[in-house]
Parts: structure tokens; C-alpha cells; sequence
């Protein structure tokens, strides 16, 4: 039987798909995952389904550290406080200056050692006074991330038109082009504020929808080569 398991993440709400090894853990536990930051707080959704035990996922799927403990629950706690107080800290600090970024979040590693600020801006910026300032209140390394509309809205989440959770924020882990074409393709009245998503782009389902209108289409096409 496959080690693999479904968890969501708690700092972010994403899904993560993870190697237990030889922990026998069940629907409902907190894991250490392996992550970007140097680890990551998440709790046990699935272990059983076939989504689980897919054997494609078996290449992309992190590794599970260990059963989260007291300490990694009240540890992540104090992280995610830090980081509200740090994303306050910079946006005084980016009035002060008067810089032209936006800033989109704050995330801290695991060791406490980095922090990486993310922000969307038109061109470049020069944020070295920024970075001085904060490293010398926050006392670790600054990063300064520059990231797109479309990372921003990954990042922060929302819900799109249909009611759902943004597919960029829930499941996607790449961004697909998508063309005003795909939409003429679907016949779809070319209204920017209904094929638009949170990010002002167009919305990312619509790539899907086209796959979808296109197997549609061919299996059609059998059936009637058929008759």
C-alpha cells in the first residue's frame, strides 16, 4: 500500500501530497511536511482515496517530518503573530520611504533566521533603506520578493465567481497561459468583468473549460464516424 497521504496545509489552506513512511498516521492528525520555508504546519485529510495513492503524485509529493508536537503547534502560533507584526512594520516603513510597491505578504522560516517579504510593483524599486530598517528591528535576513497579479491572488485567496475557492489558491501549482482566443473558442460574450478573475487576468478556468469543450467535441465526431 502506497505511504502517500492528502494533508492541507494550515499556513496557507492549500493541499499537499506527502510520503508518511513509516508513520501510521490517520484522518485528523497534525504533521512537521517539508516545505519551501523549512517546514509547515498541516493536518491529515486523506489517506485511502485513489487521488492519494496516484502514482504520478508519487514524484511531486513532499516528505512528512514528523507528528506535529506541542511545541511546532504553539511554535507556528507565534510565526504567523511575527508576521502580522512584521507585514505592519514594513507597510509604516514603505509609507515612510515612499516607495511605489504593494506589499502582498510575509513569511517567516521555520528557524526564524530569513524572512521573505512579497510585493507587486509597476517597475523596479529601490527598497536597500527598506531592507536596512527591517533587518535591523527584526534582527534576521530580509529577502524582497517581487511577485505578479496572478502570484498575488494565489497568495492570498478568495473566492472566484463561481462560488468556489480560487483554483490558483486550492489546486494549481503553475500558471497556464490563457488567451482571449480560448474564450472566442467557447463562445463566450467577451465581457471583461465576467471573464476576468481576482487578479484582474483572465480567469484560469477558462484553459480548462476549453479541454473540456474540446473531448466533448471529438467524442462527438466518434459517434458520428461511428453511425
Amino acid at each position: 500500500m502506497s505511504d502517500l497521504v492528502c494533508l492541507q496545509s494550515e499556513t496557507t489552506g492549500r493541499m499537499v501530497r506527502a510520503h508518511a513512511g513509516d508513520l501510521a498516521l490517520a484522518v485528523g492528525d497534525r504533521c512537521l511536511v517539508e516545505s519551501d520555508l523549512g517546514g509547515d504546519l498541516a493536518v491529515v485529510v486523506d489517506r485511502t482515496s485513489a487521488h492519494c495513492r496516484n502514482p504520478k503524485a508519487a514524484k511531486l509529493a513532499v516528505r512528512v517530518l514528523r507528528r506535529a508536537t506541542p511545541e511546532d503547534v504553539r511554535k507556528f502560533d507565534w510565526l504567523r503573530e511575527r508576521e502580522a507584526w512584521a507585514y505592519d512594520l514594513c507597510l509604516q516603513r514603505i509609507a515612510a520611504l515612499g516607495l511605489a510597491m504593494k506589499l502582498v505578504a510575509v513569511r517567516y522560516f521555520f528557524n526564524e533566521k530569513k524572512g521573505i517579504f512579497y510585493y507587486t510593483a509597476d517597475g523596479r524599486v529601490d527598497f536597500r533603506q527598506l531592507v536596512k530598517d527591517l533587518a535591523k528591528e527584526l534582527r534576521m535576513r530580509i529577502e524582497m520578493r517581487q511577485v505578479g497579479v496572478r502570484d498575488e491572488a494565489k497568495m492570498i485567496g478568495g473566492l472566484g465567481v463561481c462560488g468556489r475557492c480560487l483554483c490558483c489558491s486550492s489546486f494549481m501549482t503553475v500558471f497556464e497561459p490563457v488567451t482571449i482566443q480560448k474564450a472566442r473558442k467557447q463562445q463566450i460574450v467577451i465581457n471583461p468583468t465576467k471573464i476576468s478573475g481576482q487578479c484582474g487576468r483572465l480567469m484560469c478556468c477558462l484553459g480548462f473549460e476549453e479541454q473540456t469543450r474540446g473531448r466533448m467535441f471529438s467524442q462527438s465526431d466518434e459517434r458520428l464516424i461511428e453511425d
